[in-house]
């Protein structure tokens, strides 16, 4: 019975980190992480906390294996690029949960509620920054891989409408008009802002893009 309770603990492990790992990917796209939903990037989150469980396994209690593993490990570099801190730390929590499951099913546990109460409070933190004091608690960034809208709009002179607005993440100026871009996860923030605009003088032309 007891052996038949140690064949069965990995295979649990292997399957709840599989789970976690496709809800985390589902979270990421939730909320406008685009970089996350390539094939790549999805088989990444997937596969490392696996692979990170099973390496864990194997040098449990083996110093001299684990010193060879080590320097078997050592040859592996990252080349792609990584698109933003975000990145990092998901990757950083896919190996996180395959060492902590390869110590014990309540130690993966435990991570992912922590992990799920920390994404719970940033989500609280938002909110309560929108609609207590009517401003956003993030800063929209294109470096960060997220899914954005983007509203370019020429003018022939200063909207100082667009000069001011939150959203303003570029402006530009020649010998004959003034580029300006806005950037924003909400679509319909920036038609709003269109439809503030688009009767004034000073336009000469737009673009709005869907994320």
């Amino acid at each position: 019975m007891q052996e038949n309770i140690s064949y069965l603990e990995p295979l649990v492990a292997v399957i709840l980190l599989i789970i976690f790992s496709l809800i985390g990917r589902v979270i990421l796209e939730s909320i406008g992480q685009r970089w996350a939903t390539t094939f790549s990037h999805t088989s990444t989150i997937i596969l490392l906390p696996v692979i990170t469980y099973i390496i864990t396994k194997v040098i449990t209690g083996n110093i001299a294996l684990s010193l060879g593993m080590v320097g078997a490990l050592s040859i592996v570099r990252f080349r792609n690029p990584v698109r933003s801190p975000l990145e990092l730390s998901v990757y950083f929590a896919s190996i996180t949960m395959g060492i902590a499951a390869s110590v014990s099913i309540k130690w993966l546990i435990h991570f992912i509620v922590a992990i799920l109460l920390a994404i719970l409070f940033i989500k609280m933190a938002a909110v309560i920054s929108r609609v207590k004091f009517k401003r956003e608690f993030f800063h929209t960034s294109f470096s960060e891989g997220n899914s954005l809208s983007i509203l370019e709009i020429e003018a022939n002179n200063n909207i100082h409408l667009l000069d001011n607005n939150k959203l303003l993440i570029s402006k530009k100026k020649n010998e004959k008009s003034i580029n300006y871009v806005l950037a924003s996860s909400n679509f319909k923030e920036l038609q709003g802002i269109l439809s503030e605009v688009e009767f004034h003088k000073e336009l000469e032309g737009y673009q709005l893009k869907a994320g």
